[in-house]
């Protein structure tokens, strides 16, 4: 599926939005009642089939899971080289320079997921990773009310989850809310997961942790990471009945 930034009109004539390409999205259907649906985002590297062959397995039976694939693009971090990715970054630090128009065209494909759900479904993103980052990074553009170009947001969210990921734009985030007190409340109420382990060698624990402040373990998932996902998801999100 093809999809652009969402544009704030054109330049010289010109769209000033590039065209990203993803990839294809893979669905676990609920096993009980649907009364939620969650779009899950893999990590640099990845695709949706992995994902959703994990997720069928959760003890969770009112959630359907959408997992798609990131486009394949070149990759600063890896010299140019082409991988499935969310969006370009050029090295894990704080001091690196965010890719805003890929975030946007990613946390666009997102809400553009969710919205031929129901009316009575509640909705939410998660990641691992860099679709952690990106999840995130669609919560803030979901209490900001726009995304980071100032376009609007369509998507009523109600839970994130964040597995060893960060918080892209992180330090422009408080700016982003300064004066909209919609923005204000949202972000104080919206209910966010945030899991790290200390020995991870990829992204940083620290990032993590300061992604937690901004928004108030190895690289990889644990059985027991996921089982505390699913009893938050029951709890926040009021699902009925216990996990399977």
């Amino acid at each position: 599926m093809s999809f652009a930034a969402p544009s704030l009109g054109s330049v010289g004539g010109r769209s000033a939005a590039r065209a990203f390409e993803f990839g294809r999205t893979y669905v676990v259907r609920p096993k009980g009642k649907h009364q939620a649906t969650i779009v899950w985002l893999h990590g640099l590297g990845d695709n949706g089939s992995s994902w959703s062959q994990l997720l069928e397995t959760l003890p969770i039976t009112n959630i359907k899971w959408i997992c798609p694939t990131a486009p394949t693009r070149p990759i600063s971090i890896f010299g140019g080289f082409p991988s499935t990715a969310w969006f370009d970054v050029g090295e894990i630090s704080e001091d690196a320079p965010d890719d805003l128009e890929g975030l946007d065209a990613s946390a666009a494909h997102v809400a553009n997921l969710l919205s031929t759900e129901p009316a009575d479904i509640k909705l939410g993103v998660g990641g691992f990773s860099m679709g952690a980052a990106t999840a995130l990074y669609s919560v803030s553009c979901f209490t900001a009310g726009k995304y980071g170009n100032g376009t609007a947001y369509p998507a009523n969210l109600s839970a994130a989850v964040g597995l060893s990921g960060w918080l892209p734009c992180a330090k422009t985030l408080s700016n982003r809310l300064q004066g909209i007190d919609e923005a204000t409340r949202r972000a104080q109420s919206f209910p966010v997961l945030l899991c790290h382990g200390k020995g991870d060698d990829v992204v940083p624990y620290k990032f993590g942790e300061k992604s937690s402040e901004c928004l108030r373990l190895g690289h990889y998932t644990i059985p027991e990471e996921m089982d505390e996902v699913c009893a938050w998801l029951t709890s926040k999100l009021g699902l009925e009945g216990k996990t399977a």
